[in-house]
Formats: structure tokens, C-alpha cells, sequence
């Protein structure tokens, strides 16, 4: 029997986007194969009629729905698609302890199970569903492709393979057993520490105050998760991040073992100035068929994917054209 945790969700409008006049917003629950309740936003556009075309968003990785992905799906929403964006388990308004925890089997599940919500719903339609993931959550929309059918298609955008960062660290800089090695004993020895405390020791989000001579793609995050442009006080890369022992899982996983046999259409979005746009490239060769496509978008960084940066390089456009022909 399925249980719903009871959940307190702010009533508010608390997001980091302004809130459109186009579209209907509520907060709505549902529940994961793990008995986790899960928090959403939903957008319904006003004026709509008969059963539409849905899609759920998540993501980024570490982000919560007041973030990129409510941006997305608001703005699906005033054109003509029902959507929701969700706070995937053990973070933001979801529910789930120990708390700023994941693993990918957990992180597909939730997306799979956004796909049941959705399924459901008397004014969506159970054969035009879709699924947007932003970074890491890209990644994990992705690999939720290859298992549930019931999605017919799939953007990334600026994705992140989780599991090859895991693996090998940035840029694949520690792509070595000996980097690998010191990595589990890292972990392992926090797993002793965190039992014998009793609690999580977590990672911390991304650094404040900025170094002087931090890379890049760290000032790129600082600018978006630190500053009034996406500040939320549930986004765990704005405050305290991830527990340390989250990503366990993921150094001993591999996603997109089955990519290649995504019969679904695929959009994948990168920038191409972002420091992870290598990823998307590489993933996108293990895709087949002619209903996928890499889109890469022009001086664009990573986080310009999240809110559209200064010069609206979300190509949200092209999103409506993608999901029209093939949720049609």
C-alpha cells in the first residue's frame, strides 16, 4: 500500500523567476517506489482544455525547484505544455532522511515516478509525456530514458554525467586507480566518522567567499548559486551542499550503459563555452537514430543554461518545436 508523507511546503511564491500571469501554480505531492514523498511545483497553462501534453523537470544536481528547473517548466507551461518540476528525494520541500542524500537508482526512481504523477492526471495526457533534466538531473533524465518507455522524449540541458565525475574526477583529471583508490579511503574512513558522530558531515556547496584563483567553472557556479541571481535558502549548492558520502554510489556506478537503445527523441542542449560541454558531446555518440540531436549554443557557459545568463541563451524556443513533434 502506498503512503504519502505529510509534507509542509511554503505557500508563498519564494522563487528565483518572477511568476508569469500565463499559467496556474500548485503545489502537488506523489510518491516514489522507496515510499518517498516527493514535493512539486505545477504549472498548467490558464484557459487550458482537454488532456495536454506534459513534462517534468529536475535539476540541476544539488539545486531545488525554486531554482532552474521551476524556470523551465513555467515557462513550458505558457506554451501549452502541463508540467511539473520536483524536488528530488532527500532535498528541498521532498521528503526522505537522512537529508542531502542521493544515489542513482533513487534518482531515476524519482523521475520515473514524476512519469506516474503525470500519467494520472485527469488534463494530462499519458501518451505525450516528456522530461527536461538541467545538469546532473540531465544526466539522470537520460539514463530514466532508457528504462521507462512511457517517456517519449527527453532534453538535456548543460548535463553533467554524475558518474564519470565521480569516477574520475573533473575534466577527467583523476582518471587513475591511485586517484581512485585514495577517493574510497576518503569516503570510508568519513562512513567510520559519520557513524561514530552520528550524523552527516556535509560537503559544502560552492565556495564562499570566492578564491582569487578559483577556475573558472567555479566563479561561473558562484555567480549563479551565490548571489541574488539564484540564491535559494533549500539549494544545497548554495548552503551547506551534499553530504559527503552522497556520491558513493556513483563512484562505483556507470550511467548510460543502455543509451544506445533510446528509441525516443533526444534533444541534448550544451554551451559552448561551458566547462562540461564535453560530456554532452560524448554522451550524445553513444545515441542512435534520427530523432536525436546536440544543440550547441554559441559563447554560452554552463549556468547561462540555468536562467538563460544575460543574453536569454535558453533556446526555449526550439525546446516548444521539439516537444511539439514528438509529444504530438
Amino acid at each position: 500500500m502506498m503512503k504519502t508523507e505529510e509534507l509542509k511546503m511554503v505557500k508563498e511564491w519564494d522563487k528565483t523567476f518572477p511568476k508569469s500571469e500565463k499559467v496556474n501554480h500548485s503545489k502537488v505531492t506523489f510518491v516514489n517506489h522507496f515510499g518517498i514523498t516527493l514535493a512539486a511545483d505545477m504549472y498548467v497553462p490558464k484557459d487550458a482544455s482537454g488532456k495536454l501534453p506534459a513534462i517534468a523537470v529536475s535539476g540541476p544536481f544539488g539545486a531545488c525547484k525554486e531554482q532552474a528547473s521551476g524556470l523551465y517548466a513555467q515557462t513550458m507551461a505558457e506554451r501549452g505544455f502541463l508540467t511539473i518540476a520536483f524536488d528530488p528525494s532527500f532535498t528541498g520541500e521532498s521528503g526522505g532522511f537522512p537529508r542531502a542524500m542521493h544515489s542513482p537508482d533513487i534518482d531515476v526512481e524519482d523521475f520515473q515516478a514524476a512519469v506516474d504523477f503525470l500519467s494520472v492526471q485527469d488534463n494530462a495526457d499519458p501518451n505525450r509525456i516528456g522530461i527536461i533534466g538541467i545538469c546532473g538531473w540531465g544526466g539522470m533524465a537520460l539514463q530514466t530514458a532508457c528504462i521507462d518507455t512511457r517517456i517519449k522524449a527527453t532534453v538535456t540541458s548543460t548535463m553533467y554525467d554524475m558518474s564519470r565525475i565521480a569516477g574520475n574526477g573533473y575534466f577527467d583529471s583523476a582518471d587513475s586507480k591511485a586517484a581512485r583508490q585514495a577517493a574510497r579511503e576518503a569516503l570510508n574512513r568519513q562512513r567510520t566518522e559519520d557513524y561514530r558522530n552520528g550524523s552527516y558531515e556535509r560537503a559544502g556547496g560552492v565556495v564562499d567567499p570566492l578564491p582569487d584563483d578559483a577556475p573558472f567553472f567555479v566563479k561561473d557556479y558562484y555567480d549563479y548559486y551565490k548571489t541574488d541571481r539564484g540564491y535559494h535558502a533549500r539549494s544545497l549548492n548554495s548552503n551547506d551542499g551534499w553530504a559527503v558520502q552522497a556520491g558513493t554510489s556513483l563512484a562505483n556506478t556507470r550511467l548510460f550503459t543502455y543509451a544506445g537503445e533510446i528509441d525516443s527523441a533526444v534533444l541534448m542542449i550544451h554551451g559552448e563555452k561551458a566547462h562540461s560541454c564535453y560530456m554532452s558531446q560524448d554522451v550524445f555518440k553513444l545515441l542512435k537514430g534520427d530523432n536525436k540531436e546536440l544543440m550547441i549554443i554559441p559563447d554560452a557557459v554552463h549556468t547561462d543554461l540555468y536562467d538563460g545568463g544575460d543574453k536569454n541563451y535558453i533556446p526555449f524556443d526550439r525546446l516548444e518545436s521539439f516537444f511539439n513533434e514528438y509529444l504530438k
